[in-house]
């Protein structure tokens, strides 16, 4: 008798791209957020301070707050499996976000941000009070991102990632909205109208995600099976700690960009195009960064390895190529000159600092195909001591950089951000390579 079985069919490409897809769309959709307030401000009064005041203070701070709550997302996908598992993931959720919006409050509101802004960022005095407005208006930020990032997780394991995409549409006509308002209105400074739309944007998308995963837990979480293995708060904690650890090491290092850039020469006209340097960036690197997830729920599927690393370099590749596309054409002037409306000088500062960029979008594709690897592993320790010798690579590239400028040898602070940030990415990617080459120890991360 023949006992063979057929093997199960391997993964396509074109499975794992409907899977990749609405959430690439969806970071895209988000990308252009940033680049959008950029844009307002930059055609409002005083635009050098208010697009200073959002990219070199608000922003950064607001990042570094949220920290804790940014890995939910993968969270919420790898571990609510069933109905228990995600209660407990949303209790957690919780209690981690009213303590959040409680920092966020006290730095906005008390001597706090003078400390941080003045002698921690070393920001010039005229982007201080604007910084401190745009604090006070983003204090929903934190618990509506936690939030929506908890319910999307849940999307995603359960087969429905376009989900994920329509909020983020909600999210930016939200957004936009405000935006329109606030440059039709022009009377208010750019910092106030950036702020609100923002605020705006993320408490009306996190609506949308509670109002959108009712059916989900209804008709599909509720009625899972138990998993074998239910999940404790210690191995929830085991799997997230080092995830919350990894993004807050992470985000500490904008502030340090900050900094830096506000020491080294051009100190107001780089704090004034990196918010939309990063930007364009940042939209070029989305597809990566939103690959991830998309690893973490396919890697289950049968022989899903060897079909996800050719997915890896086809991302990584297109990726590198449009930027080069960008960067080396009219294209780029197009961007920062007539839709971002930057001044002739800051338009060549966007300009070389975005081909100084020309390798994140394979960067921050190789980093979601190990980090998703390696949290399906559930060795999120691994990832921790990635994020840690990023920090420390940027710290001591940032160091160089001002220790360059005093002695004699002075470069642009923003040129200098590019380029260290870059080689710290890589750096930490070559980390999680050797990690997840690394067998796996059972009780181990």
């Amino acid at each position: 008798m023949n006992t063979s079985t057929t093997p199960a069919p391997e993964l396509t490409l074109h499975r794992i791209a409907q899977t990749w897809w609405p959430l690439a769309f969806s970071w895209l959709l988000m990308s252009f957020e940033g680049p959008a307030h950029s844009a307002i401000a930059a055609r409002l009064a005083n635009p050098e301070i208010n697009l200073a005041a959002w990219g070199g203070i608000v922003f950064p701070l607001a990042l570094i707050i949220e920290a804790p709550i940014i890995m939910l997302l993968p969270a919420s996908t790898a571990l609510s499996k069933d109905w228990d598992a995600y209660v407990k993931v949303r209790r957690v959720m919780m209690y981690l976000s009213a303590f959040l919006t409680a920092v966020h409050i006290a730095i906005a509101f008390t001597p706090l941000y003078d400390f941080i802004a003045r002698d921690v960022i070393g920001a010039p005095e005229a982007i201080i009070e604007p910084g401190r407005i745009g604090m006070m208006i983003m204090i929903p930020w934190t618990w509506a991102i936690a939030y929506r990032r908890t319910q999307q997780g849940l999307m995603i394991r359960f087969g429905h990632p376009k989900a994920v995409g329509v909020g983020t549409i909600i999210r930016l006509s939200a957004n936009g909205i405000v935006l329109l308002a606030g440059y039709l209105a022009r009377t208010l400074p750019g910092i106030v109208v950036a702020s609100s739309a923002v605020a705006v944007g993320v408490v009306t998308e996190a609506v949308y995600a509670g109002l959108r995963v009712r059916p989900i837990v209804r008709h599909q979480l509720r009625l899972a099976p138990r998993a074998e293995t239910p999940l404790t708060l210690r191995v929830f904690l085991a799997f997230y700690v080092p995830l919350a650890l990894t993004s807050l090491i992470s985000l500490l290092v904008q502030p340090i960009g900050s900094a830096t850039m506000s020491r080294l020469p051009r100190a107001l006209d780089s704090l004034a195009v990196w918010p939309v340097l990063s930007g364009l960036l940042f939209m070029l690197r989305s597809g990566g960064i939103a690959y991830k997830e998309a690893v973490i729920s396919l890697l289950d599927e049968p022989q899903a390895a060897r079909s996800l690393r050719r997915f890896t370099a086809i991302l990584a590749a297109g990726g590198t190529a449009l930027l080069l596309l960008i960067a080396v054409t009219p294209l780029s002037r197009l961007w920062f000159g007539d839709v971002m409306a930057l001044s002739p000088t800051l338009v060549e500062l966007g300009r070389h600092g975005l081909l100084l960029g020309l390798i994140f979008p394979a960067v921050a594709t190789l980093d979601s195909w190990y980090q998703g690897l390696l949290m399906h592993r559930r060795r999120t320790r691994s990832i921790t001591e990635g994020v840690v010798l990023y920090t420390i690579a940027i710290a001591v590239g940032m160091s160089v950089g001002i220790l360059l400028d005093r002695l004699g040898t002075p470069v642009v602070g923003v040129y200098v951000a590019v380029i260290i940030f870059q080689i710290a990415w890589g750096l930490q990617v070559g980390w999680l390579w050797q990690r997840s080459r690394k067998p796996q120890v059972e009780g181990r991360e």
